[in-house]
């Protein structure tokens, strides 16, 4: 289906808009993935809050043009799926797991500002944790010196009622 000017103008502004808000960008060849495959995938990625197009590779490049994702147009080649994603990690995450699976979706590369990766690139970025997990560990790791103390603190008293109980049965022991 051949678009005329309007329409590719149109389509360049909506993928100009998803790149500005992306904080990443993966590209990946689904060349042979079945209708069942693709619906599972998306499925997925919504999940996660990935949005996956399909667009014509030369659409891409003039979208991704003059953004600090302009490094990546010399990877649009194939039949690519494009993941754009508000969190780094997802994104890459997603594709990943899903090319792990099924071995005719090709993670090709992909781009966070500035920063344009291989297939290796994108895996590693696919194994670090994501911002919740990080800002998990971040609250727990600032919550234990304080969880320490108030156990330390509350010990003092815990440690005198076990005292006045040994005492207690001592006594009651000795009573009987």
């Amino acid at each position: 289906m051949a678009l005329n000017r309007q329409e590719k103008a149109a389509q360049i502004e909506e993928v100009s808009a998803l790149v500005a808000k992306a904080k990443s960008i993966i590209v990946a060849e689904y060349r042979g993935l079945n209708v069942e495959s693709v619906t599972r995938l998306r499925k997925e990625a919504r999940s996660q809050g990935v949005q996956l197009h399909v667009l014509k590779n030369t659409l891409a490049r003039r979208a991704v043009n003059d953004t600090p994702y302009a490094g990546l147009a010399d990877k649009l080649v194939g039949p690519l799926v494009y993941g754009f994603s508000s969190d780094p990690v997802s994104a890459a995450k997603v594709l990943s797991a899903f090319a792990k699976g099924n071995d005719k979706l090709v993670v090709k590369a992909g781009a966070m500002p500035n920063v344009v990766m291989d297939e290796a690139g994108v895996k590693a970025l696919a194994t670090l944790p994501s911002r919740e997990e990080l800002l998990a560990k971040l609250m727990a790791t600032m919550n234990a010196p304080i969880g320490q103390f108030v156990r330390t603190l509350n010990e003092v008293p815990a440690r005198l009622v076990r005292t006045v109980a040994a005492v207690r049965d001592a006594k009651e022991k000795a009573v009987a």
